[in-house]
């Protein structure tokens, strides 16, 4: 325990609680301590006197910067004459941030860098300089048709560049978290030594809104991982107006993460700032400040601040220079000191760190758009706030007589571009830059033969799945690849005879004896475990899937992620981020488990998934199955290895939905693989008086009800397996010539009646390519909690519903 230093001064510390309690109750007395706790003085972490030398020619950084601002607002300009818009106001703030990253921080082989999305036209024109881009490719930002520049960070549109998507708001932030952790899962289970690497992710405060943004700050710290930063480029200021209008959101987001257990380093003002901090009234007026108040003041001239922020206290400086101070000067635009927290941060060890810095929306965009709340919306400047723009940077700008502003380049072999490539050099080349080296991994085929074989032993697909993935990881080439992720449910889907073996990831291993450790299926965790169970959070499932989805691009080792989940709590809750996984071109196994309304017997409405399959449909980059039996989900995940993984190295994921009803598997035909993987075969012969497709667990309610028909009324009918009504789809709608739908049914008559445990929509998909009697059965509406059997009566889905749709169908 640490020593009092001053008895007498905790007793009277203590008394005072004691008061406050009495007075107001414990309460107040417990939010006192933790805002003590949690809250520092406003001012800089690190203080001028502190800052380390700046390595760095200030002096060429400065003109670099410069060209940077000036070209990423005429992009912007000029493309607004289109109507194409875009955003200026974001980087125009936060240029520094990233100016000190490309020329000291960002190494361009071992670190991952999240760009805050509203700021990517300067980023672009870091790259413009570099000669990266030219003017042609700026002047088609936001003209993807034209093989121009996406509007924000978007990998599939720009797949040798863009590294991160991180507009959608929050989801930057949280992969962020994830993409560290799972470096050093790689690290740990000695895959790549990610050991020199640093992920660094920019957000804005206003983002920081989305709970996403939060979500997992105690993973971060919990895990020490020191080898993330956040930036938060607090500028006060959201789409419309303030972040905090009435609070203080930098004081907020210090509470927040300190209270997490991350390292805050503050950079807020200016060297300007010094002299009048002194003045501990003055630092105690700026805590106090709403931000809304605060904003007001930067917009201000000198006597308005005097009057309302100075009141009473002495200092020199005119109203033009408090006008100066007071509405420019931030740490966010000063390099040395964006360099000393910089260096803070990557000093700090055993934690993350978070760096709240602040600067002014708009800043060098004139005094129209500085600091004012719709300067989100400002997509151009008039050639005359470009001129004055031009002025105060200090560049040679030419005449702007013309409509449009000239893009500015100092040329080739000028010091300024010599230099920018120097420091890319020295820090390992050019970011943000996407490299994807040829990998290809090997299937093994034992396991699939096995599936092949099937099981009189009734077995769930879930099951089935989950064994297939259990014997893929036993093998020696490929066996470590496979990453394994769930969240907190492993037991319900029966992966828990991977606890002993294939052990679950924590990088503190196990410091404690399990509850269980005397049975043969012992929870035991490892440093080098291979199973991510991340808790009761889907959000953060995905996050580590995405991570692991893509680890062949951003690290050169294809890993293969399987994420397993209820159905229920895949595309619905983190829909979002499946879209922002197939934008990074990410690639795996998505398994929603449990799946259809009405396998969760007693489960009801929050559990019955009856419409993923049709969310997913809508997602380009994935192909959705809807596996019967054990063989199809062999032969699917050995078709999505293939494609994902084998020489042609597709950007897309697989997403299977499983069951968890125990059944008979049957052993797989002859000749159905090619059906299985294009979406359909035909299963059962009984007449072709009529056809049922059935998709998933309804096949065995299409094979009674093909029973009943042929017993009770003599009526012969084939039962087909869809495995997938999306590729079906699909392939109908881009195929030149006749759909695979209709060469399958070639030669077949009479009604189709199609059933699943999914809404009708979802078989719906192909009805178009169905030129003859069509009925669709599902499963529409809310769950319900009951028996399957009285569940699936109340859907008309039952075998004898299919039979009297199949009737009714034939008259």
């Amino acid at each position: 325990m640490q020593m009092d230093l001053d008895p007498q001064e905790t007793a009277e510390w203590l008394e005072s609680l004691e008061a406050v309690v009495r007075a107001k109750g414990q309460e107040r007395a417990d939010y006192l301590v933790r805002r003590l706790s949690t809250s520092s003085r406003y001012v800089n972490t690190v203080p001028t006197a502190e800052e380390p030398p700046y390595p760095g020619d200030l002096e060429l950084e400065e003109r670099i910067a410069a060209y940077d601002r000036w070209n990423a607002a005429a992009m912007v300009t000029r493309g607004s004459k289109l109507g194409l818009g875009g955003h200026m106001a974001t980087y125009a703030s936060a240029a520094w941030l990233y100016e000190v990253g490309f020329n000291h921080f960002f190494h361009g082989e071992d670190d991952q860098v999240y760009f805050q999305g509203h700021a990517s036209p300067g980023v672009y024109a870091r790259a413009f300089l570099e000669g990266r881009l030219s003017e042609e490719r700026l002047d088609r930002f936001r003209r993807e048709t034209l093989g121009g520049l996406s509007s924000y960070p978007h990998p599939r549109a720009m797949p040798d560049f863009w590294q991160f998507p991180t507009v959608s708001m929050g989801l930057g932030p949280l992969n962020a978290v994830y993409q560290a952790r799972f470096n050093r899962y790689l690290h740990n289970r000695g895959i790549k030594d990610t050991s020199s690497g640093h992920v660094w992710a920019f957000l804005g405060d206003g983002e920081m809104d989305e709970p996403e943004a939060t979500a997992a700050l105690t993973l971060a710290a919990r895990e020490g991982l020191d080898n993330l930063t956040f930036v938060i480029n607090c500028n006060l200021q959201r789409l419309d107006g303030p972040v905090r209008g009435n609070t203080r959101i930098v004081q907020e987001l210090e509470s927040v993460f300190s209270g997490a257990g991350w390292n805050v380093v503050k950079a807020l003002w200016g060297a300007e700032w010094d002299p009048l901090l002194e003045s501990d009234e003055l630092v105690a007026r700026l805590g106090a400040v709403p931000d809304g108040q605060f904003q007001t003041f930067a917009a201000s001239d000198g006597a308005y601040i005097r009057r309302h922020l100075f009141e009473g206290i002495e200092t020199s400086l005119t109203d033009e220079e408090l006008r100066r101070v007071v509405g420019g000067s931030r740490a966010g635009h000063e390099p040395r000191k964006v360099y000393a927290a910089y260096r803070r941060a990557l000093d700090t060890k055993g934690v993350p760190t978070v760096i709240l810095v602040q600067t002014v929306k708009g800043w060098t965009l004139g005094a129209g758009v500085e600091a004012r709340n719709a300067n989100h919306q400002m997509k151009k400047l008039t050639q005359e706030e470009f001129r004055v723009m031009g002025e105060r940077l200090g560049l040679p700008v030419p005449s702007l007589d013309g409509e449009l502003p000239p893009y500015l380049h100092p040329g080739p072999d000028s010091p300024e571009v010599r230099y920018l490539a120097a420091r890319r050099a020295a820090l390992g080349g050019p970011i943000p830059r996407r490299t994807v080296r040829p990998s290809r991994l090997e299937v093994p085929s034992a396991p699939f033969a096995a599936l092949a074989k099937g099981s009189k032993q009734p077995v769930a697909t879930t099951m089935a799945f989950v064994r297939l993935v259990k014997d893929l990881m036993k093998d020696p080439a490929t066996g470590g690849r496979w990453v394994p992720i769930v969240p907190d449910e492993a037991r319900t889907f029966g992966m828990e005879s991977l606890f002993p073996t294939a052990k679950i990831y924590s990088p503190l291993g196990q410091r404690y004896e399990a509850v269980d450790r005397d049975l043969l299926l012992a929870y035991k965790e490892a440093t080098d475990g291979q199973i991510l169970i991340e808790g009761i959070t889907e959000a953060g499932s995905m996050s580590s899937f995405t991570a692991a989805a893509t680890s062949y691009a951003t690290h050169g080792e294809p890993m293969i992620p399987f994420y397993i989940f209820y159905s229920m709590f895949g595309w619905q809750r983190t829909g979002d981020q499946m879209w922002a996984l197939a934008d990074q071109l990410g690639r795996g196994f998505l398994i929603g488990a449990t799946a259809g309304r009405t396998t969760m017997t007693g489960e009801g409405l929050q559990h019955a998934d009856g419409h993923s399959q049709l969310l997913a449909s809508a997602n380009p980059a994935c192909l959705s199955y809807d596996p019967a039996f054990a063989y199809e989900v062999g032969v699917i995940v050995r078709e999505g290895l293939r494609r994902m993984y084998g020489e042609a190295g597709e950007d897309v994921f697989y997403y299977l939905t499983v069951y968890n009803e125990p059944l008979p598997q049957p052993a797989m035909p002859e000749g159905v693989e090619e059906g299985i993987v294009r979406g359909l075969y035909r299963f059962s012969e009984g007449g072709g008086e009529a056809h049922i497709l059935a998709s998933g667990t309804a096949i065995h309610w299409a094979l009674e009800a093909q029973r009943l028909l042929a017993e009770e009324h003599g009526v012969g009918v084939d039962v087909w397996s869809v495995t997938s009504w999306s590729e079906l789809r699909r392939d109908a709608m881009s195929t030149g010539g006749v759909p695979y739908v209709k060469q399958a049914l070639e030669g077949t008559h009479g009604p189709i009646v199609a059933v699943s445990d999914w809404m009708r929509a979802v078989p719906d998909q192909i009805s178009p390519w169905i030129e003859r009697p069509w009925t669709s059965l599902g499963t529409d509406g809310f769950g319900l909690s009951d028996t399957r059997e009285a569940v699936r009566e109340h859907f008309g889905v039952d075998p004898r519903s299919i039979v009297e749709a199949v009737l009714k169908a034939g008259k």
